[in-house]
């Protein structure tokens, strides 16, 4: 039931200066006239995290043109710019919050659009003198500048109507040209004109002074038709290996990072609104001190003095080669197409191993086999392309399908120079060296540890606490926004939900059938269930549990996120609380890091 102003107005009144659990009495839902509100959630006191509120404006009152929403990149890219504009709109109002929307266009729920109505999903900091109640101005606050907001960030007719088409515009193009990179052999794309520098360490805003525009090498240059009748051109990152070299302070890592964020459209005006990488490219990096859970890192390290088997690998406190050999393998079966490496963030044991000290030390007493080693039977084998970093040695040249030297931010292709000094072009590889992925199932309860009460929550964007347990994701870099972070805890906890199912005929459940799994990855554990009728019985047994792989059950939750939306991860009813959409590989990378996950022996 849904109650007037003059309601709203009334319980206000009579709450001034009361303890401030009396503003619980404001849950309901409130015409304002110009839009709706709803109070979804209340807080406790002052000081608890802020209440949950919705405006709501019909849709034929917001009189969004349904052309730039009749695909899910139109609607991602409407809800983007009117969270924008409610953002810039909340910036004068004290305690009021709709996320904080970065230089990255990615499907929040900050505003939804539903069948009949666009909604902007809010966060709340009551008013309060000590803990009483501020009763007049929270009516100010909800009955006075909500509705202004609603109404001047909502409506088209109050909104730059050719900004938001144009935003709409870029980012279909921009979606258009990554799902262009597969048919065209390419990893990523790096378009003329471009501006790769940021301002400073800790801000993601383009360089606006002495920075150089990017402009591709003739013999890399490529050009995309897009969906706008516009044509874009520049480097083209082709498939296989690619070294980027250079002199230090001359922008290899400056490129390398706009490769990473290159996964994500960005704004106009960013820079790096023609960077794009291919959606699944993961960026790899050493990490001492993570966890491993049962990862195969055979074909990087193996034979070790303590005998430790490490096609199913596992330690609470891996090393700089161990983590890197572990988040390459657990990337690369996650469904990675590329990788990216800098060798600043490697192990250097992991990347390299000289002349000198292969002779010192005989291979058959060194247990790590080197990535330059590897680099090309991945590509062979697994069809995964690398794109590396390297400005201290030159033992990637061997290897290497394509050398970019950078001299003074401006590319240059090298290739055939880098050969002449390698002998000859990269040799193919005489064995097969990576052998299927590993099945890797979560034991019972594993996602839901002993003790663990409440949701599992992100603590900024680089933490997600699960029970008393914290996962560490400082070093996953290509997670971009703290939305992003509380979308996977969320995820966990789901994750967590269907693994806990045994019911007949649930996905997880005796009698289940198991279904394809990520890319890379092998899908159930066990045969499939089938009907069995014990020793002089005519009645059918119980059919045996068969339970999905990690991949596969994060492909599955991810289907369902495709259909139902990004609502469906949050806990609560109505308001989802500002949650982002990660990528799967994200999430991979956050069960990955658990240091409670325990697996099943593949064998059983």
């Amino acid at each position: 039931m849904t109650a007037d102003a003059a309601t709203l107005e009334q319980l206000l009144t009579s709450i001034d200066g009361r303890g401030y659990g009396s503003y619980k009495q404001l849950r309901g839902s409130y015409d304002l006239g110009s839009c709706r509100l709803v109070v979804d959630h209340v807080q406790v006191d002052p000081f608890a995290p802020p209440s949950l509120m919705r405006l709501i404006v019909g849709r034929t009152a917001a009189g969004i043109p349904e052309d730039l929403l009749d695909d899910r990149h139109g609607r991602v890219a409407t809800t983007d710019f009117l969270a924008r504009a409610v953002a810039a709109d909340l910036r004068s109002v004290e305690g009021v919050s709709v996320g904080a929307p970065q230089q990255e266009v990615l499907e929040r729920t900050s505003v939804a659009l539903t069948d009949d109505a666009v909604e902007a999903r809010i966060t709340v900091q009551l008013p309060a003198s000590g803990r009483r109640v501020r009763g007049r101005s929270a009516l100010r606050l909800l009955t006075e500048h909500l509705p202004q907001i609603a109404e001047a960030a909502l409506v088209h007719a109050r909104l730059d109507a050719a900004a938001l088409r144009a935003h709409v515009v870029l980012h279909r193009d921009q979606e258009s040209l990554r799902d262009q990179l597969a048919d065209r052999a390419l990893v990523a794309f790096v378009g003329d004109g471009s501006i790769l520098p940021r301002g400073s360490g800790d801000s993601d805003l383009p360089l606006t002074e002495g920075a150089v525009p990017f402009r591709s090498p003739e013999s890399l240059r490529v050009g995309f038709d897009l969906p706008s009748g516009h044509r874009v051109s520049g480097m083209g990152i082709p498939e296989g290996v690619t070294v980027i070299v250079g002199g230090g302070y001359h922008g290899k890592s400056t490129l390398l990072r706009a490769l990473e964020r290159g996964v994500y459209p960005h704004l106009s005006g960013d820079g790096r609104e023609w960077v794009i990488a291919r959606g699944d490219v993961a960026a790899v990096r050493a990490e001492d001190g993570r966890a491993v859970t049962g990862v195969d890192i055979s074909p990087f390290i193996s034979g070790l003095p303590s005998g430790i088997d490490t096609r199913s690998f596992s330690t609470a406190d891996a090393s700089g080669s161990t983590s890197q050999a572990a988040a390459l393998v657990e990337a690369v079966d996650a469904g990675a197409s590329a990788l990216l490496i800098d060798e600043d963030t490697s192990a250097t044991n992991f990347m390299i191993r000289d002349e000198r000290m292969r002779a010192l030390i005989p291979a058959e007493r060194e247990p790590i086999t080197p990535f330059v080693a590897r680099v090309r039977p991945l590509h062979t084998e697994r069809g995964v392309s690398t794109v590396l970093v390297a400005g201290g040695s030159g033992a990637f040249f061997d290897v290497a399908d394509h050398v970019i030297a950078l001299d003074e931010y401006v590319p240059r292709d090298v290739t055939d120079q880098a050969r002449e000094l390698a002998g000859g072009p990269p040799p193919q590889p005489d064995a097969a060296v990576f052998a299927a992925p590993r099945r890797r199932v979560p034991a019972d309860g594993a996602l839901n540890p002993p003790g663990k009460k409440k949701p599992a929550t992100a603590r900024g964007r680089g933490t997600i606490r699960v029970g008393h347990e914290h996962i560490d994701l400082s070093a996953v870099s290509q997670l971009v926004d703290a939305a992003q972070t509380q979308a996977i805890a969320h995820a966990l906890d789901r994750l967590a939900d269907e693994q806990g199912k045994n019911v007949p005929g649930a996905p997880n459940g005796p009698g289940a059938q198991s279904g394809p799994g990520a890319p890379g990855d092998p899908g159930a554990a066990g045969e499939p269930s089938g009907v069995r009728a014990p020793d002089g019985l005519g009645e059918p047994g119980p059919a045996p549990r068969t339970r999905r792989t990690l991949g596969a059950e994060i492909t599955a939750l991810f289907a369902r996120l495709d259909d139902e939306g990004l609502d469906m991860l949050s806990p609560h009813r109505g308001h989802p609380g500002h949650l982002a959409r990660p990528r799967p590989l994200e999430v991979h990378a956050a069960v990955n890091r658990y240091r409670g996950l325990r697996l099943d022996d593949p064998a059983t």
